[in-house]
């Protein structure tokens, strides 16, 4: 199977060593299951200078990103790794980042992503459809778009059959059944006077599977009752979250 292809645009490649050399990201791009480039703006600037920035019409604070040395980037991005590829800027104003869009997006196969800078880019990149699509890691400001891309890239490698191990089931983690994660416990079995639940030491593995099950609508109407109103739950786990809520009344 072909890797997938992403490729980023950045002032500042050095920052995406962080993930390429470390984690989940490393082991991926080392089994071939998903291969990183990275283009510099100012290698597409005329000018000796490599300025990529100027001052925005109509005055105002900050500077803005030009768009020819984007656009030049983002053509020779798309062919490196196919024309098809989908251009993703990572802007505050974009729609929100989450596991359901990550899971569309994993599907796509070739992603470019453009991280910007300043006071961000000229609009005209946007209008003019060379970029597709505006995505936000979340409500704040952050200096530029690299931190997003990373966050972006690491939750996609998640995704990808073979990038977590055979022993690693995606299908556990928190949002990935719009649920939170339930509680886990390692070696001691006693720490600070807490034990570990016992059923957890019990061998019983699907009653192990349903405390799980119950923990986990637990720790989300507890922390994220939010995300319960996005999803539609069986009786089964309509069940299993009334008899976490007896157990809380019952502790109390």
């Amino acid at each position: 199977m072909s890797p997938f292809q992403i490729a980023i645009i950045s002032i500042f490649p050095e920052m995406f060593q962080t993930i390429i050399n470390y984690g989940i990201t490393r082991k991926a791009i080392k089994k071939n299951i998903i291969n990183i480039n990275i283009l510099n703006p100012r290698d597409y600037v005329k000018n000796k200078y490599r300025n990529i920035d100027d001052r925005p019409y109509g005055g105002g604070f900050g500077m803005l990103m030009k768009a020819e040395p984007l656009k030049l980037a983002i053509e020779h991005a798309k062919s490196i790794i196919k024309s098809s590829a989908k251009v993703l800027y990572l802007s505050p104003k974009g729609s929100k980042l989450n596991q359901k869009k990550i899971s569309v997006l994993s599907k796509k196969k070739r992603i470019i992503l453009l991280c910007g800078r300043y006071q961000g880019i000229d609009e005209r990149l946007i209008h003019s459809k060379i970029i597709d699509e505006e995505i936000s890691i979340g409500d704040y400001i952050l200096s530029g778009g690299e931190l997003p891309a990373m966050i972006l890239i690491d939750m996609l490698c998640r995704l990808l059959p073979g990038a977590l191990g055979k022993n690693r089931l995606k299908s556990y983690d928190s949002f990935h059944n719009g649920l939170l994660e339930c509680p886990h416990y390692t070696r001691p079995k006693v720490f600070q006077n807490i034990s570990v639940p016992n059923i957890l030491l019990s061998g019983n593995h699907k009653a192990i599977k349903t405390w799980r099950l119950k923990q986990s609508l637990g720790q989300t109407w507890q922390k994220r009752p939010d995300l319960l109103k996005k999803i539609v739950l069986t009786q089964e786990k309509i069940d299993l979250l009334e008899q976490f809520k007896k157990d809380i009344l019952q502790v109390k």
